[in-house]
């Protein structure tokens, strides 16, 4: 039986060293910005990333991996004694699904293609568990079950702390933008079978936390917490708040804090922050 390699995008938000642990491969997006390029997490650093966004009127233009950045990769693979189980972002928000497909028609490398149907730490939890029991030896079908068990336990929740990046990319108007300002609103959405999908409004950060707190001692009530994540956007101190308030209304203290990456940054803006948690 073959060995089975994993591999996903850059819209993942995992520490480095645990990448390298678990030996996943990551291939980057691109990040367009004042008519420079550059690929996401190798030559953008997401503090640098921010500034550089906030001194532009133009929103940054994010781009899935070309079908050929794909296809070096599995054929690098395949020669090196590998199959392979690509696991992407949500492919109802980029086209990176379908660039991976592209290059798995085109390689001699066995490739299997899957949809994570999320982002983020969200997208991490799916390829932690595929490299831990692809290490184990696994066999794909059974790397393929767990993964469709582990994406619909999984929920995520994003807070949008700033309207500009909505009005730049053009998803509100100025009009709508100003008022939600004046009135301090930070819309809260879920990530709900794939789809970026309105849930509540908050007026506060204290409201953030307490909505995002409620929403978990909901979801995880009679079910044991595989993995608790929380991704932002220069949003640390919050983060930490949230982690906070989950351990004292539920005793749950792994919670992983990590800065999101700049595709994430470009689409939701500086501040905002998403908790992710997955359960049986």
């Amino acid at each position: 039986m073959s060995k089975i390699k994993i591999v996903t995008d850059s819209t993942m938000d995992m520490p480095q060293d645990v990448i390298d642990q678990l030996g996943v491969e990551v291939v980057p997006l691109s990040i367009t910005i004042n008519g420079e390029t550059y690929l996401d997490r190798v030559e953008l650093d997401p503090v640098d990333f921010i500034k550089n966004m906030s001194q532009t009127d133009e929103l940054p233009k994010s781009s899935q991996p070309s079908t050929g950045a794909f296809l070096e990769v599995y054929d690098r693979l395949g020669e090196e004694g590998y199959e392979v189980l690509s696991i992407h972002m949500t492919g109802k928000m980029s086209g990176t699904v379908r660039s991976a497909e592209s290059a798995a028609q085109m390689t001699k490398t066995k490739v299997t293609v899957f949809d994570s149907k999320f982002i983020s730490k969200a997208l991490s939890f799916q390829v932690r568990e595929a490299a831990e029991m692809a290490k184990q030896e696994k066999s794909m079908e059974e790397i393929l079950e767990r993964l469709e068990t582990v994406r619909n336990h999984t929920k995520l929740y994003i807070m949008v702390d700033t309207l500009e990046n909505l009005v730049k990319g053009g998803r509100i108007g100025k009009g709508r933008a100003f008022i939600g300002s004046l009135l301090n609103i930070k819309p809260i959405a879920s990530l709900e079978g794939a789809e970026y999908t309105p849930v509540t409004k908050a007026r506060s950060y204290s409201q953030v936390v307490k909505f995002f707190t409620k929403q978990f001692t909901e979801d995880i009530k009679g079910k044991t917490v595989r993995g608790v994540g929380i991704a932002h956007a220069g949003a640390n101190e919050l983060a930490v708040k949230i982690k906070e308030s989950i351990f004292e209304l539920t005793g749950v203290q792994d919670v992983e804090i990590d800065y999101t990456g700049p595709t994430v940054i470009t689409h939701a803006g500086p501040g905002a922050i998403a908790l992710m948690y997955y359960y049986e």
